[in-house]
């Protein structure tokens, strides 16, 4: 196997942790390592001169690192690797600025089912063809740019600049209905494995045991993630204005109103609800009077 990763990056990582996870024998061969390939400005002078093209019109300054895939695409380098300095607006590819952003907002109903996107404005599409069609859209509304410092695995820092308005229209949307189909201890369960799943995988582990455990999990969570989504885009802002899951929803309105909920709560219950909590708080309370 062959990849063209920098030895400083987490890509090299991912790509080989992976590659030994299916073929433990494979042999790999990682030029920017075992070549005299050090900079960016001598691969360009190299593809140069093997007629190898590159997506980059040559000039003084050296260009940004580009990557780019169906779900986004990442920037550093050049002008990125001083965290100081703002990105150029030509920089951007998938996103229009703020500034350039329609004053019209555009709403869009996106449909899950058992957490996986289907639908789009009420229109079913393939995965694939829902990412871009929600990048699309973002794009021109200005969603989905990112500018941070990363902790990179091998254990320096590394600026980068992201474009997902795909993956950012997904994930809030996704989050608003597992509001209402989730159970609130399955919530936080979620929210604490959350960060070390991405974790898992920024730093090349995809194929571990841990990973497929914890996937077992989030799956069984997602059987009930079904309903509509409708969301607003505006200047950059992707805000939700309403989820429904006729099926799966464990919002009850009777329960949660604030109006005459027909005896099917009962309010008292709360008193003794609250003091049963507030009994350590009480005892330790005590125990801080008395030592003073």
């Amino acid at each position: 196997m062959a990849h063209g990763a920098t030895g400083k990056g987490n890509d090299q990582v991912r790509f080989e942790l992976s590659a030994y996870a299916i073929d433990p024998k494979i042999k790999v061969i990682a030029p920017w390592r075992d070549w005299d390939l050090l900079s960016r400005e001598k691969l360009l002078k190299y593809a140069k001169e093997k007629g190898i093209p590159v997506d980059f019109k040559s000039g003084k300054k050296p260009p940004y690192s580009m990557d780019a895939n169906l779900l986004h695409v990442s920037y550093e380098g050049g002008l990125l690797e001083d965290p100081s300095n703002q990105p150029q607006d030509e920089m951007w590819r998938m996103t229009r600025s703020i500034n350039e952003a329609p004053e019209k907002p555009t709403n869009l109903s996106i449909e899950f089912s058992k957490g996986d996107p289907i639908a789009v404005n009420g229109k079913r599409y393939k995965p694939s063809q829902i990412i871009e069609k929600l990048n699309k859209i973002g794009g021109t509304h200005a969603v989905g740019r990112l500018d941070f410092v990363e902790n990179r695995f091998i254990g320096m820092k590394s600026r980068g600049c992201y474009e997902t308005p795909g993956g950012t229209i997904l994930i809030k949307s996704h989050r608003a209905l597992e509001s209402i189909t989730l159970d609130r201890e399955v919530v936080a369960l979620k929210d604490d494995l959350m960060p070390r799943y991405a974790r898992l995988i920024y730093n090349g582990y995809w194929f571990s045991p841990e990973r497929l455990l914890i996937q077992k999990l989030i799956d069984e969570s997602q059987l009930h993630v079904n309903g509509v989504v409708k969301v607003r885009l505006h200047k950059g802002n992707v805000i939700i204005i309403g989820r429904e899951s006729k099926k799966s929803s464990i919002f009850d309105h009777q329960i949660s109103t604030f109006e005459d909920d027909k005896g099917k709560y009962k309010q008292s219950d709360a008193e003794g609800f609250i003091k049963l909590h507030a009994l350590r708080l009480m005892k330790n309370s005590k125990r801080l009077r008395s030592n003073h």
